[in-house]
């Protein structure tokens, strides 16, 4: 049986995870363009890859020094517009490539919530004054009709989704209830996709604060092992 080739995209917690599984020997790519939170912005990302995107200096912008893209991580800025674009479209590169060789496409959803600039969703803020941003909560169907095209359009790649277990405290207690749940029947709209349940190995069967780090929000390396050793038998 061939080994599974992995391209793996979403919040902090898949690169827990997915360095685990590069550590298991599996060929894996981990948020090439750094992590992703919400369903527009991984959606986006994905798109971008199989077109083979690449960016230009106009696209950057300067904060605090460092040139920096809205659709990247903090990761991938720089001094220079000339250095971020090379980082970036180096990052774009690694990532199209992982695409078109993967089998499994792992796509993990953090939040519900997006920060729009201009009428366009952003995969980070940058800090950028938070007035320049709209702050909403997406719909379920949004989420739907953003990812249901493309586990059509890449119909030979196996789908799994996973929503990341970590609690989302700036949006209250009962805010991130509301978003796990809106992402939770979201993926379960989904047709042609697999579900991992993530989330609930953490909240519902670990359950107990030292599965936790110190924070008591995100797991305790323990814990991502656990759901690692629950995961690796899926591929």
């Amino acid at each position: 049986m061939t080994a599974p080739s992995l391209l793996m995209l979403g919040s902090c917690f898949t690169t827990e995870v997915g360095q685990l599984l590069a550590a298991d020997g599996l060929d894996v790519c981990i948020n090439p363009t750094g992590n992703v939170y919400n369903p527009l912005s991984a959606a986006k990302t994905l798109v971008n890859l199989a077109r083979g995107r690449r960016y230009d200096a106009n696209e950057l912008i300067e904060v605090q020094g460092l040139w920096r893209s809205l659709d990247h991580h903090t990761r991938l800025a720089a001094p220079t517009p000339e250095e971020a674009i090379e980082k970036i479209n180096r990052s774009m590169e690694i990532g199209g490539e992982a695409l078109s060789r993967a089998s499994d496409v792992i796509i993990t959803f953090g939040t519900a919530y997006v920060f729009e600039r201009r009428g366009e969703v952003v995969c980070n803020c940058h800090k950028l004054p938070d007035r320049e941003f709209i702050r909403r909560r997406l719909s379920v169907d949004e989420i739907v009709n953003a990812w249901q095209p493309l586990i059509e359009q890449f119909s030979d790649k196996r789908f799994i989704f996973t929503v990341s277990p970590i609690r989302h405290k700036a949006d209250g207690l009962h805010g991130n209830q509301l978003s796990k749940a809106t992402l939770l029947l979201a993926i379960d709209s989904f047709k042609g996709a697999d579900y991992f349940p993530a989330y609930e190995i953490l909240i519902d069967e670990l359950r107990d604060y030292k599965f936790y780090a110190a924070d008591e929000v995100h797991p305790a390396p323990e814990a991502v092992e656990i759901i690692h050793r629950r995961f690796l038998p899926t591929l």
